[in-house]
């Protein structure tokens, strides 16, 4: 690392404090520039995004369109407060009203301000407190979308707001209830409504849950999960509140994840993909009747930069190029390959023991032992074996999340599949390695999916 990068670095250090770290820990990369899926650091060594950096940047790193419109709207008008109209905050609502299928729109910075007014709303249109959200979720970090979070992460900010009730979540790899898919009664869904009588439905405003689990192990759940779940809201008057932060707007192939399984919620929160992380916006997006409540009743909220012009027009530029350049044909189309991949690295190495995906929103859940899946690295913590897999993909610099025994593949849609291949083989790498450490043979040599011929 050269002299200014260095320095880069040292002053980020000993000036900035870093997300969710021992501070005198943290070791961050100096990102210098970024295109497409690449970026560079200050030795000008080229990675592969392969996390979109938060999973958010959908459309990739410095897209044309995105700072054209950045810089169009800045020339124009730099900052309006809350209570005015503006061209784009107005066109923002419309397109987001029309893509959801819900009415209205309230604008924050970012995911967890949205879970946080959600929440809020909920619970003046009802009437009523609790919040059922599921025990392996994460809806942000500020007081009361930590509180509701399932996270380990919350336990340091305890006992944080009241009203949140916890449930299991559709965990196939690892049901709670010990139940297989395919023979199930769906208990995930029917002990929710057992949670409910035992909590009082006259007590509960909602169930808060992330349509895709993200950074908890990215849970798909079985195509009958959401509409039993609807059903359940429906049945006790309880309103269903939809997290997209993460898998919203493009990830899994459509605009929310819960469109693929044909419901529509009360409320829907996101961000990241709403403007692919080029500005910061967040938006609860709510159904008519929420939207009405509030035609004459005070919503009690707001924020100085909410509705902000230039994120607005960021994220009217975004959902733009979704449409014009096909992204969400291209997520279909990468995530078909990417499928074919993870399921052949399932059959082929000793350590993977489970693999989740739709679209271009993936992980693998590695383990010591298929048969009794034994998790390479415990709940909340990490393994030699886990950091021997981080340092290989650094090494190779490919730029990966993980977490706990947990590998995510999450690359910028725009990816193609020249380049996820690329990826994916440095992957496999990794887990040859690990599979080599543990004493277990891999099933074919390193690079060569099986049956992706």
């Amino acid at each position: 690392m050269d002299a200014k990068s260095l320095k880069v670095v040292q002053e980020n250090r000993d000036y900035t404090m870093f997300s969710w770290s021992v501070q005198g820990a943290s070791n961050p990369i100096h990102m210098k520039r970024g295109q497409g899926v690449w970026f560079w650091d200050g030795d000008d060594q080229r990675w592969l995004d392969f996390s979109s950096q938060l999973i958010n940047l959908n459309v990739g790193h410095q897209h044309p369109k995105m700072l054209e419109a950045i810089k169009k709207q800045v020339d124009e008008l730099c900052f309006a407060g809350p209570s005015f109209a503006t061209e784009p905050r107005g066109s923002l609502g419309k397109k987001l009203a029309e893509v959801t299928g819900l009415a209205k729109a309230f604008f924050t910075l970012g995911g967890s301000e949205a879970n946080e007014n959600a929440i809020k709303m909920a619970r003046l249109v009802t009437g009523r407190d609790k919040i059922i959200t599921r025990y392996r979720s994460y809806h942000g970090a500020t007081m009361g979308s930590m509180t509701a979070s399932g996270d380990p992460r919350r336990w340091a900010v305890e006992p944080g707001i009241p009203g949140i009730v916890r449930v299991f979540d559709p965990y196939c790899y690892r049901c709670p209830f010990g139940q297989k898919v395919e023979t199930c009664h769906r208990e995930c869904v029917s002990h929710i409504e057992e949670v409910i009588q035992m909590e009082g439905s006259h007590s509960i405003a909602a169930i808060m849950v992330e349509g895709i689990t993200g950074s908890n192990g990215l849970l798909v759940p079985p195509d009958d999960y959401y509409p039993k779940l609807r059903a359940l809201c429906d049945k006790y008057g309880i309103l269903l509140i939809d997290d997209e932060v993460m898998a919203g707007f493009g990830r899994t192939g459509k605009w929310l994840a819960t469109q693929h399984f044909g419901i529509k919620p009360d409320i829907v929160t996101c961000a990241k993909g709403l403007t692919s992380g080029y500005m910061p916006l967040g938006a609860v997006i709510v159904s008519d009747k929420v939207a009405n409540y509030f035609e004459t009743n005070m919503l009690w909220g707001g924020l100085t930069y909410s509705g902000h012009p230039v994120c607005c027009a960021a994220a009217v530029a975004n959902l733009h190029i979704y449409e014009e350049e096909k992204i969400f044909e291209n997520v279909e189309k990468q995530g078909r390959y990417l499928a074919s991949r993870l399921e052949a690295m399932k059959q082929k190495y000793a350590c993977v023991g489970d693999v989740r995906y739709k679209g271009l929103f993936s992980v693998l859940e590695l383990v010591k032992d298929k048969s009794t899946r034994e998790p390479l690295a415990p709940f909340n913590g990490s393994s030699p074996e886990m950091s021997k897999l981080a340092a290989h993909l650094k090494s190779r610099h490919l730029y990966a999340f993980i977490r706990f025994n947990m590998l995510w593949v999450c690359p910028p849609l725009i990816i193609n599949e020249e380049e996820l291949r690329q990826g994916l083989d440095i992957v496999e790498e990794a887990l040859h390695l690990l599979d080599g450490s543990m004493g277990k043979a891999s099933v074919a040599r390193t690079g060569e999916p099986v049956g992706a011929r």
